[in-house]
């Protein structure tokens, strides 16, 4: 597609490399096991002379013999010095593990072990590792053992009788107080239950639906982004159970007009669009695609194989302060880049060609194409030439590679980047790929990444909220229809190992995707195979009142509020004959036709 799809990401994601020390969420009164041992002895000595007053009433009621005490004394002297071994081998591997991850600063060679807390790209997002968990667990022991310990040894020399008389007055205050707090939560629950139940049966008492009269008042004065949030929420809730919630009198259509008006508002877009994504999604879902492209998405860079490895090239940048992880299990090549403490478009592995700034949803079209080594394969819109190199490497470049594209300018950036990233198996071309057809010999593989209005990918390109119409979107399908046969026609049916034909664009409007690919379905004798991705939401079969081929359910949708990558749409044909026109000839027609002529 036209517009190019590579953002860095908004979230920071902590520094690669060894901290000193471990965050350990300690309990009131604990010791934090990471103290010097002369600290940790002066915290154990103030927690068991708060605890005092406890201990005398708790254990009043204890009349086990001064003998049992003693022997239980003991045994909590033998649990103090085993505690304090625990402590002094946990405090000797602290310091071992922390020199040996300072020795290891600045020349780390593996990829960022930081991945299990950073999101992912395909949208799964993993938990954070829990740093200090052992120290939290020791923590834990040492302090049960040490409570022991302490109070053994404020009871001792205390009576039991006056002990047993200070519990007995103790535990009648205690339960006067429980009575009086059950009391009380009693009375809470039912009023939040009474609560419930009233936003369960109407809610129209919390929130009135605004009148178009006040909606037009509001628009001549500036936003109030809280306001029309909060709004938004107490439409979506109501529509949630409409027929609970509602107002008398009020449609449904009421509601999405305000929410659709107030969204627009809200996030800067004009009417249209906000309307076609409310179309396109439920209202809950539309909402997370708007805040979605608020976010920029995550800077990624694909490895160049024609020179490097991912994993040596992970090395060299995590030594110039690069912090990276791998994509995802779907891709072998990519790198997800967090943070840089240098221009990551400026490296001297950047320069040399090791790797190329790209999105990782234009990873997916030439996945799905997998073109083969020694094959002829085209891409008809090549600049600025993220898809060709890609192309090229999985070629190993091997076989001849066309890269076409209509604008003559942007040829200047496709042929910097085939030089950049060693490409040799290349031709480039400035034809309208339109014409392409008449002029490139029969090809195996054709990749077509359409021109189209570039709702896909709003995050990069905010001026797409204001600047789209509906006829944008006409204008595009128009060109999208009459590309995608050409590339059809361009391929050769015949060939033994290809035959193959990847649609893809970088929008989400059901009219240049599915529409699209139901017209040269129609108009063509190709069918949609399997497009080999793993992930990805299978494209509409019907929609609004339009229904396509059934097989369009093997085309993938990907949105940036799901799998976290620029909004995209693949498709993958295969080309049954040569004949230009939705099927073959019978043979019987054909020998009937061929009759005829001859008389």
């Amino acid at each position: 597609a036209m517009p190019a799809k590579s953002i860095a990401k908004t979230t920071p994601a902590a520094k690669t490399g060894a901290k000193r020390g471990a965050n350990v969420t300690l309990k009131k009164g604990a010791v934090n096991m990471l103290a010097p041992a002369k600290k940790r002895d002066e915290a154990s000595e103030q927690r068991a002379s708060g605890n005092k007053r406890l201990l005398q009433a708790s254990f009043g009621g204890n009349k086990k013999g001064k003998k049992a005490q003693s022997n239980k004394r003991d045994e909590s002297e033998d649990d103090e010095r085993s505690s304090d071994i625990r402590e002094d081998e946990f405090s000797n591997d602290e310091d071992v593990s922390e020199d040996e991850s300072f020795a290891q600063e600045g020349k780390t060679t593996q990829i960022a072990k930081s991945s299990k807390a950073k999101p992912s790209v395909s949208g799964k997002s993993n938990g954070a590792a829990k740093k200090g968990a052992p120290a939290a667990r020791r923590q834990s022991a040492d302090e049960e053992s040490e409570d022991e310990g302490s109070e053994d040894e404020e009871t001792d020399g205390v009576d039991d009788d006056e002990l047993e008389d200070d519990y007995m007055d103790n535990s009648e205050e205690g339960e006067g107080e429980n009575e009086e707090m059950e009391g009380e939560e009693e009375e809470g629950s039912e009023g939040s239950d009474d609560k419930d139940a009233d936003e369960g049966e109407g809610g129209e008492d919390d929130f009135k639906l605004p009148t178009m009269q006040e909606l037009d008042e509001e628009e001549e004065s500036p936003p109030e982004t809280a306001v029309l949030q909060q709004r938004v929420q107490e439409v979506l809730r109501v529509l949630v159970a409409f027929s609970k919630r509602a107002e008398p009198g009020r449609s449904r259509a009421d509601y999405m007009t305000v929410l659709a008006r107030d969204l627009a508002r809200v996030h800067g877009y004009v009417a249209f669009l906000v309307e076609l994504f409310l179309q396109l999604f439920p209202p809950a879902e539309a909402v997370e695609f708007l805040e979605a492209n608020d976010t920029q998405r995550p800077l990624t860079i694909r490895t160049n194989t024609l020179k490097t490895r991912r994993k040596d090239l992970a090395q060299a940048l995590i030594a110039r302060g690069v912090n990276l992880d791998p994509i995802d299990k779907w891709s072998k090549v990519g790198l997800i880049v967090y943070d840089s403490q240098v221009p990551v478009g400026a490296t001297p592995e950047y320069l040399a060609g090791h790797y190329m700034l790209q999105s990782a949803s234009s990873f997916l079209p030439v996945m799905a194409l997998a073109p083969q080594e020694h094959e002829r394969v085209a891409d008809m819109c090549a600049a600025p030439g993220g898809k060709s190199t890609y192309l090229a490497a999985l070629m190993k470049n091997t076989g001849l590679l066309f890269c076409n594209d209509a604008s003559e300018q942007r040829l200047k950036g496709l042929v910097g980047n085939l030089h950049r990233m060693g490409v040799r198996n290349a031709v480039v071309t400035n034809y309208d790929g339109r014409q392409l057809g008449g002029v490139l010999p029969p090809l195996d593989r054709v990749l077509l990444d359409a021109p189209c209005s570039g709702l896909g990918v709003i995050a990069k390109d905010p001026s797409v909220r204001l600047s789209k119409t509906p006829d944008d979107v006409t204008t595009c399908a128009a060109l999208q229809k009459e590309l995608i046969l050409a590339a059809i026609d361009s391929i050769d049916a015949n060939s033994k190992t290809g035959g193959v034909l990847v649609y893809s664009t970088c929008t989400i409007t059901v009219e240049e995707n599915e529409a699209v690919v139901d017209y040269a379905l129609r108009r063509r004798h190709v069918r949609l195979v399997e497009t080999g991705l793993d992930f990805g939401v299978p494209a509409f079969t019907r929609y609004r009142g339009k229904v396509f081929h059934p097989s369009l359910g093997l085309a993938r949708r990907f949105y940036p509020h799901v799998h976290n990558m620029d909004g995209f749409f693949v498709a993958k044909f295969r080309k049954l004959s040569n004949v230009r026109g939705p099927r073959p000839e019978p043979r019987a027609a054909r020998a009937k036709r061929a009759a005829g002529e001859e008389a």
